[in-house]
């Protein structure tokens, strides 16, 4: 095997080597790209975590279905079998995968309070690994969606955030049209209700938030294009620094010039 594929991780599944695979699937490393995360076994992975409910793990997660139903599903089990203290054990597990997980087990037991439940998803939202971010958005987007202004105001404090994964978070969790999850209409037809979110942002320093606050406005910029180049407009005359120019280039890029 090659160190230097091994390191960079493989970029197609059908390159990825057996006993690596086999170390994926217990849990014995964490996957390097999205194909290997892809690839991994979940029935094998999670039957190891849950001894003794192996039956009900083939049955929910041996069907062919997409990751991120696979991840939901696994959740649910894990938020079914396991306490608390388990779930907060396994944020720390090796497998990128088992903390994906863990934000779906999250995601089934919503707390109380809006702020409470988000504040859950903290260091999953936070995690080194880029996958683990993304499953923490995605797990926690449906909550989110069924109160939308609440989401909001609960979300604002992110922006101010010491880390820059939390201030993509903040932003990419409630992105109008986002990856791989519903649209959020209410944004898609006033973006305005998330200025509270974008403002503190315009002149974010981290690439990382900065494309996350370019995206939402591309996303933004298909139902409403006015807006969206207003606002960068005003925004580029109010901070004429390269940080708010990166991001009104690439919240523009589909927009044509009047």
């Amino acid at each position: 095997m090659s160190s230097n594929i091994e390191a960079k991780g493989y970029a197609r599944v059908r390159d990825i080597p057996a006993p690596y695979l086999a170390e994926l699937s217990q849990g014995l490393r964490a996957s390097r790209t999205l194909p290997e995360a892809l690839a991994v076994d979940f029935v094998a992975l999670f039957s190891t975590l849950l001894s003794g409910h192996e039956a009900q793990v083939k049955a929910q997660l041996g069907a062919a279905v997409p990751i991120t139903q696979r991840l939901a599903r696994a959740g649910a089990l894990l938020a079914e079998h396991c306490s608390g203290s388990e779930l907060e054990h396994f944020e720390h597990h090796l497998s990128d995968t088992v903390r994906g997980a863990v934000a779906y087990a999250f995601a089934a037991t919503p707390a109380a309070a809006l702020h409470v439940h988000i504040a859950r998803f903290e260091k999953l939202a936070d995690d080194p690994h880029f996958g683990v971010r993304e499953w923490a958005w995605l797990a926690l987007r449906p909550v989110l969606q069924a109160d939308v202004p609440g989401s909001i105001e609960a979300l604002v404090p992110y922006t101010q955030h010491a880390s820059p994964n939390l201030r993509r978070f903040a932003v990419e969790a409630l992105r109008p049209r986002g990856v791989w999850c519903k649209h959020l209409e209410p944004l898609k037809k006033d973006p305005g209700l998330a200025s509270a979110l974008l403002e503190p942002l315009k002149a974010e320093p981290e690439i990382y938030p900065q494309d996350s606050v370019a995206n939402w406005l591309n996303d933004a910029g298909k139902t409403q294009p006015e807006w969206v180049t207003a606002l960068c407009t005003s925004w580029l005359k109010e901070s004429p620094v390269q940080a708010t120019e990166r991001i009104a280039k690439r919240a523009l890029r589909n927009l044509r010039p009047a």
